[in-house]
């Protein structure tokens, strides 16, 4: 182990002969160069100094074609069909041969079975189903023959007796 507070050992200087290898190397290339170079120019002609501006001129015509025909044709709409709206009134007929008075002919018959607004399927509403929305405020009557009402109540449009 070597002491930390003596001086370093200066490293051993490199040999003469091979720095001069390296300089004669470098100046051989430097007139192999200078020799390639100056032999290179073969009659070319040296360049001018000067240079002599040109006039140049640049016209540009730019043509903007003007607006063309505009063609428009013109469709009729056809107006659309609307909603179908059928009225149905039903009445009941008496019966030819049935003048006997048996009790069939009751005013309360005729509003029995005759509903005037029926569902989807084609049945008589009743208290407390849900009404559709183009049967709102409308008033028609049971299968029993109860009058009922579409109003809104609980949150919902449902069918209520008058």
């Amino acid at each position: 182990m070597t002491n930390p507070y003596t001086t370093p050992i200066p490293p051993t200087p490199r040999p003469l002969h091979r720095r001069v290898l390296v300089w004669v190397g470098g100046a051989a290339l430097f007139v192999t160069g200078a020799l390639i170079g100056s032999a290179g120019d073969d009659g070319q002609q040296p360049v001018e100094t000067k240079v002599k501006p040109s006039t140049t001129i640049t016209a540009t015509v730019t043509a903007t074609p003007g607006p063309g025909p505009t063609v428009t044709e013109t469709v009729k709409a056809k107006a659309k069909p609307g909603p179908t709206v059928t009225v149905t009134k039903t009445a009941t007929a008496k019966a030819a041969g049935s003048g006997s008075g048996s009790g069939s002919g009751s005013s309360g018959q005729d509003s029995a079975g005759t509903c005037t607004i029926v569902s989807n399927a084609g049945n008589c509403y009743s208290a407390g189903q849900f009404c559709r929305n183009s049967d709102h405020g409308a008033v028609t009557t049971t299968a029993g023959g109860v009058k009922i009402e579409c109003a809104y109540s609980s949150n919902a449009w449902r069918w209520t007796y008058v």
